[in-house]
């Protein structure tokens, strides 16, 4: 099923099988490891061939061969900086020369810089910026390019809870400010691609116990302000990812799924 898949055809589908990527071909930014690997793990359990582009060129290779081998799906390792866009462009240019399409781009590379905002150099602010925001808007518009020519596509932009609300007690202006960019980015984008049958949607996770955060200080502190007194699990986020990829979204675009566990309701 491709990203131009008719109405009829997809009204007419078994709901299941509308979760299904078969045929289709995804990108991930950041895509190495973490949520970016959890979310290229779905698609491809799903059926789709999958290309993970991370800065660590190595690393995507090594986790684009293990994601082949377990899954038994076409799969891609790309090296690109996301604050570049003459590597987002040759990383789509790459991905789209050997496997014909982007039917999917997941743009989720980002970081965090923790230092009170008093504190915190111009360098710090842009480094952040620069990856979590310019990077997603590169990333979309590069991806874009393609899903517009083709006749359609869904981009999925990594927001946060921290574009909703401030989290306490670490300091990071930045990191909230790029992510609430990144909520209206991706409402701007849906607005404007709405007939050109592109969808353009968001995830904002809760605190997620990936690799990267595990024995860090703060995590009883996030867990006691949890309504269920726990963090999330990486793959607890590839239901939703699954579903906005999918045929099962079509109506779906400019929307955020907030998926914290209730974090942001109290």
């Amino acid at each position: 099923m491709t990203a131009s898949t008719g109405d009829r055809e997809v009204a007419e589908m078994n709901a299941l099988d509308k979760f299904s990527l078969k045929d289709k071909n995804v990108l991930v930014t950041g895509g190495a490891q973490g949520i970016g690997l959890n979310y290229a793990m779905a698609a491809a359990g799903a059926g789709a061939s999958v290309a993970l582009a991370d800065l660590n060129g190595e690393k995507a290779r090594a986790s684009a061969a293990w994601l082949r081998e377990e899954y038994k799906v076409e799969t891609l390792g790309i090296e690109a900086d996301v604050t570049d866009s003459g590597q987002v462009e040759h990383m789509c240019a790459v991905m789209a020369g050997q496997m014909g399409r982007i039917d999917v781009a997941f743009c989720n590379a980002g970081i965090s810089i923790n230092v009170p905002a008093e504190e915190m150099t111009y360098e710090q602010w842009r480094k952040v910026i620069d990856i979590n925001l310019t990077g997603v808007f590169l990333t979309a518009t590069a991806a874009g390019r393609y899903m517009i020519r083709q006749g359609g596509g869904s981009i999925i932009n990594t927001a946060s809870m921290s574009g909703h609300i401030v989290n306490i007690p670490q300091p990071q202006v930045a990191y909230n400010a790029s992510k609430a960019g990144v909520i209206m980015l991706t409402r701007s984008l849906a607005v404007e691609w709405a007939d050109k049958n592109v969808r353009v949607n968001s995830i904002s996770p809760g605190y997620i116990m990936t690799d990267l955060i595990k024995g860090h200080e703060l995590i009883p502190r996030w867990k006691e302000l949890s309504p269920l007194e726990r963090m999330g699990r990486p793959e607890e986020l590839q239901g939703a990812a699954l579903y906005l990829a999918s045929d099962a979204s079509t109506f779906t675009t400019g929307t955020d799924i907030v998926v914290d566990g209730a974090y942001t309701c109290v």
